[in-house]
């Protein structure tokens, strides 16, 4: 929810270029709106900003495309991951939902729209989630170097790529990535995130409140998993605070959460990975230098870079990811991954929005 991340793609032989990118702001009114949904919000609420959102996306994308001097005509499709505001697959029964209609953006912009890439997957008795993986491993993978992609974003996930082409690819869910770190600085501060991590830095962890919040189950279950706000958010923490029974200050807090993120991504990689040469990052948190520099000392030996490094941009991965995705699905080419899903079989991901102009 920081901004709308519209990625302009060329794929061509094989071979992905990143032509243009943009971040566009999401108003302040906007983005308490959607942060506010959960599973109790009513459903005139959820169905009035899955619209307001599907215009907002078209218009993000029709503001790219005169930016890059191209016209709707020119593009293909647009692959619409949409805004997460429910994702629960191991509950009973297991669901997932994504707003911002695409048929809205489909009718504005006049470019067929695929969306809704989670919930066949789940259907396939998979996690939904993390899709990016196979994504990572088209874009990344070496035939030289063990690696993990990192995405931080709102929860950290890890795709484990291992050198060659025979061994197979996985990835989870490890915690929370920002999510946390976002939502006590917003309270406290009334920032939309701790920059640069200068306010973790200026608390010392809190070594009680770490081990209570380890403590939680999902840190323990094996992959595939994966999770979001809907478990990991601030009555979550709340709720551990209460138990504690001690006055922790904010900064402690602030502080122990980047703790939190950064020993459960390095337990993942220590626990599945641990052969790993190089992690590269994207996501919103390779921009929190503290949280780089802690994740490194627990992870001596393994170089740590951007995906910068082999040409996309950390920011732009994810929306890169989904305009891949959905290149696959107008090709029938199944492309989610059992062994990081769990899904039974493989699956075409996504559904197709035209309006047969």
């Amino acid at each position: 929810m920081d901004a709308i991340d519209v990625a302009l793609v060329q794929i061509e032989n094989k071979t992905l270029s990143l032509v243009e990118y943009e971040q566009f702001p999401i108003n302040a009114d906007l983005h308490k709106n959607v942060r506010q949904l959960s599973i109790t919000s009513n459903i005139e609420e959820i169905t009035r900003l899955d619209n307001i959102l599907g215009h907002l996306f078209a218009d993000s994308v029709l503001k790219l495309l005169k930016k890059a001097n191209l016209t709707p005509q020119d593009i293909t499709a647009i692959g619409s991951h949409g805004q997460t505001v429910l994702h629960l697959p191991d509950a009973d029964p297991p669901r997932s939902l994504q707003i911002g209609d695409a048929n809205i953006i489909a009718f504005e912009t006049g470019i067929t729209t695929i969306a809704d890439f989670r919930r066949m997957d789940i259907a396939a008795g998979g996690q939904g989630a993390p899709l990016a993986p196979a994504f990572h491993a088209y874009q990344f993978r070496s035939a030289n170097s063990n690696r993990i992609i990192l995405n931080l974003g709102g929860m950290a996930n890890i795709t484990i790529l291992p050198k060659g082409s025979s061994n197979r690819v996985t990835g989870f869910d490890t915690g929370p990535g920002n999510a946390l770190l976002d939502d006590w600085v917003q309270r406290h501060l009334g920032l939309p995130y701790d920059k640069h991590g200068v306010w973790a830095e200026s608390g010392k962890v809190n070594e009680v409140l770490l081990k209570a919040m380890l403590e939680d189950p999902y840190f323990q279950i094996s992959p595939p998993k994966s999770t979001g706000r809907d478990y990991f958010n601030l009555e979550w923490l709340n709720n551990i605070l209460s138990r504690l029974q001690t006055e922790i200050s904010p900064a402690v807090v602030q502080a122990t959460l980047l703790e939190l993120t950064v020993i459960t991504i390095s337990d993942a990689i220590k626990n599945y990975a641990e052969k790993t040469d190089e992690i590269l990052v994207c996501g919103g948190g390779v921009h929190n230098p503290v949280l780089i520099k802690s994740l490194a000392d627990k992870l001596p030996g393994i170089e740590i870079n951007s995906t910068g490094k082999y040409g996309l941009d950390p920011d732009c991965i994810e929306a890169v990811a989904f305009a891949w995705l959905a290149k696959c699905r107008l090709d029938e080419i199944p492309a989610n991954l059992s062994s990081v899903t769990g899904a039974a079989s493989p699956q075409l991901l996504g559904a197709i929005y035209s309006t047969g102009n």
